[in-house]
C-alpha cells in the first residue's frame, strides 16, 4: 500500500492518492493558516474509523443475507489537550441502519468489527477508548 501527497498551495492544502487513484484533499484549518480545502489529519482518522467499522459491518450482514437499505454513522473524537502530540482520548460511533434486518445480527456485526477486524480500531485503541450505539430503523418505522 502506498499513498501519495503533493501540495497544492504555499500553505497545508494537498491533494493526496493511494492506490486506486481517488484524490483525497488535505488541509489545515485556518487558525493556523489553512483555508478549510480539504478534511484535516485527524479528521480523516475518524474517516477511516467509520469506513473501515463499516466495510466489515457491510461484510459480515452481507454474508447473513441481511438488507441494509440505508447506512449513516457519526463519529465524535475527544482528543486530549494542551498537549503534543493531541491524540484522541475517547471516540464514540453512532451506527444508523435500516431495513428489514435483524437487530441482534446487526449488533453481533458491530461488536465483531470494532472488537475483532477493524485495524484502524485497533490503531486507536492505543490511545483512545471507543464506544458505540446502534440503531436499527425497520422499514416503514417512522422516526419521532
Amino acid at each position: 500500500m502506498q499513498v501519495n501527497l503533493t501540495r497544492v498551495d504555499q500553505d497545508f492544502h494537498f491533494q493526496a492518492t493511494g492506490d486506486a487513484g481517488v484524490i483525497i484533499n488535505i488541509d489545515g484549518s485556518p487558525a493556523i493558516g489553512g483555508h478549510n480545502a480539504g478534511a484535516r489529519p485527524m479528521e480523516l482518522m475518524l474517516m477511516g474509523l467509520g469506513g473501515c467499522s463499516a466495510i466489515d459491518i457491510i461484510q459480515i450482514l452481507k454474508k447473513q443475507r441481511q438488507q441494509i437499505d440505508s447506512f449513516d454513522i457519526t463519529v465524535k473524537g475527544e482528543r486530549v489537550e494542551g498537549e503534543v502530540p493531541s491524540v484522541f482520548k475517547s471516540i464514540h460511533i453512532h451506527f444508523a441502519l435500516s431495513g428489514p434486518l435483524d437487530e441482534q445480527k446487526v449488533q453481533r456485526a458491530v461488536e465483531l468489527s470494532l472488537e475483532k477486524y477493524c485495524s484502524v480500531a485497533f490503531i486507536l485503541y492505543k490511545t483512545a477508548t471507543i464506544d458505540y450505539t446502534v440503531e436499527v430503523i425497520r422499514a416503514g418505522a417512522t422516526q419521532e
